[in-house]
């Protein structure tokens, strides 16, 4: 990669608001240099051959608000990008065929990149295109002037979000799917417990077309685990993004439903206790991995080392390639992640700073074209490398919304800002028993 912005930050200072400003804005050059410019569709990692990624297609929708108040795009040709983008998903071919775009609303995790048509025999995923509808809503929502083409954006937002058959999706049980394939049916896993499908839910429940009914919220809430995990008490999941997708878009704090009400708590603060927890677990270090504590942390779905095991200074050590990692219970191969430590800088900057600080000193990319790497672990030696550590040699897509829209929430507020005024969301929220706050 080319040296983009400048050196990397000096270590004998903190982290400024100015180092993020620019982190963010090489981040964000992801979603406007891996589009195809005659469909809109992003691409899924920077590997060549990549197809498109529906989830990375909806993060960069959702980046267009901060585009134009970054002052990278001006409002008008932003506006035609989000509705060229729309425009374009509306078209593709939805139906039982295994070669369409998508079913009942519903999008193909992986796209070909120039037809939009289903790729590697991929699922019919519920979550990622949750996350498209996510970001659909956001430009829906932003784009609020009497412009021809801002009036246009909203119109395809609500059809694309509104055709989805969220009821469908349930397969006659209470809760979500993860999805579908023409050729085998509904995988045989649901959104249950907490997780990113809290988003899906809510907009779900928020659907003017094809509501959820309560009680699927009701059951997805039933096998929440609350913990006691280092003297903090939170509702348990194990990779940190998990705890950060939803919040990407709205805003957690003081609203609540019925399970955070009865103990005391809400998602935001949620999110600090589990952010708190990745750290300490990086300082106990029960498995004695390269390089973890206090500032080297990061445990959540990620690319990694490749399958396999190894002896490591006379250790067999198993390592995991693309795989959800967690903390405190794993799976855990030593792999670091620094964009879901950025993407946490709202629920606690305190120890999110001084990581990324860290971060910075090690050859991670931060200054550099897209950013940080999305992964590395030093407990697995690569020899010839910069580092001499394995480091991933792609970006992702749905690793580079994360730091955009959570640097910009944590600076402005803005996407929480803009999803308050978005109807669906309050619909949602309050039909799944949240009260309290904003609301």
């Amino acid at each position: 990669m080319p040296q983009f912005l400048s050196t990397v930050p000096d270590p004998d200072r903190p982290l400024t608001e100015e180092d993020f400003g620019r982190l963010q804005f090489t981040t964000i050059l992801y979603y406007l240099q891996c589009s195809n410019p005659d469909n809109g569709l992003i691409r899924d990692k920077t590997e060549e051959a990549a197809p498109a990624s529906i989830a990375a297609i909806g993060m960069a929708l959702a980046t267009i608000p901060v585009v134009v108040a970054r002052g990278l795009i001006i409002r008008k040709f932003a506006a035609k990008l989000a509705r060229k983008r729309l425009k374009y998903l509306l078209a593709c071919p939805q139906g039982p065929e295994p070669d369409a775009s998508g079913y009942k609303g519903f999008f193909y995790h992986f796209l070909d990149i120039e037809t939009g048509r289903r790729v590697w025999n991929c699922e019919l995923s519920t979550i990622d295109s949750a996350l498209l509808f996510a970001g659909a809503l956001t430009v829906g929502t932003y784009f609020d002037g009497d412009s021809a083409e801002e009036v246009e954006v909203r119109q395809l937002a609500a059809t694309l979000y509104e055709r989805a058959d969220w009821n469908w999706a349930r397969d006659h049980g209470p809760t979500l799917t993860h999805g579908w394939r023409p050729e085998s049916g509904f995988i045989p896993y649901r959104w249950r417990g907490y997780d990113e499908g809290l988003l899906l839910y809510i907009l779900g429940l928020g659907s003017p077309s094809h509501p959820l009914p309560p009680e699927s919220y009701a059951a997805y809430t039933e096998s929440y685990e609350w913990r006691n995990i280092y003297g903090r008490e939170l509702l348990y999941s194990g990779p940190l993004f998990t705890h950060q997708l939803s919040h990407m878009w709205i805003d957690f704090r003081s609203i609540r439903d019925e399970f955070m009400r009865d103990h005391g708590s809400d998602y935001f603060q949620n999110s600090r206790h589990a952010t708190y927890v990745q750290q300490e677990y990086a300082v106990r270090n029960p498995m004695n991995f390269v390089g973890y504590g206090e500032h080297c942390w990061g445990f959540t779905a990620s690319d990694g080392p490749g399958w396999g095991k190894r002896n490591v200074n006379g250790l067999e050590r198993e390592f995991f390639d693309y795989l959800a990692r967690g903390a405190p219970f794993g799976p855990d191969d030593g792999t670091v992640s620094p964009w879901v430590v950025i993407a946490s800088l709202p629920f606690a900057p305190e120890i999110v700073i001084p990581t990324v600080s860290n971060f910075a000193q090690m050859h991670l990319g931060m200054t550099r074209l897209y950013g940080f790497k999305p992964s590395f672990n030093q407990t697995c030696t690569v020899e010839g490398s910069d580092t001499g550590w394995w480091v991933s040699p792609y970006h992702f897509g749905v690793d580079q919304g994360p730091v955009v829209l959570m640097i910009e929430n944590y600076r402005t507020g803005l996407l929480w800002s803009i999803m308050r005024r978005c109807q669906p969301i309050v619909t949602g929220l309050r039909r799944a028993g949240f009260t309290g706050g904003w609301l």
